[in-house]
């Protein structure tokens, strides 16, 4: 499972930077990347979405256990 919320930690952190971009600069990174490819861009969207529901775990973990 570690190896899980790694990669999901990996594809949220990238959705807070986009959004970042987007808050800051009015810039949406996917959206320049994949262009006019509507359904890919949801998909990466859904994606994102998806591995911030799996990071909710780490705000239960025990990070005592883990040191």
């Amino acid at each position: 499972m570690a190896t899980l919320q790694k990669i999901a930690l990996v594809f949220t952190i990238v959705g807070a930077l986009n959004w970042g971009l987007i808050g800051i600069f009015d810039f949406n990174l996917v959206n320049a990347i994949f262009g006019n490819m509507e359904v890919l861009e949801r998909i990466i969207y859904a994606i994102v979405g998806i591995c911030g529901a799996i990071n909710i775990g780490i705000l239960f973990m025990n990070f005592e256990e883990h040191h």
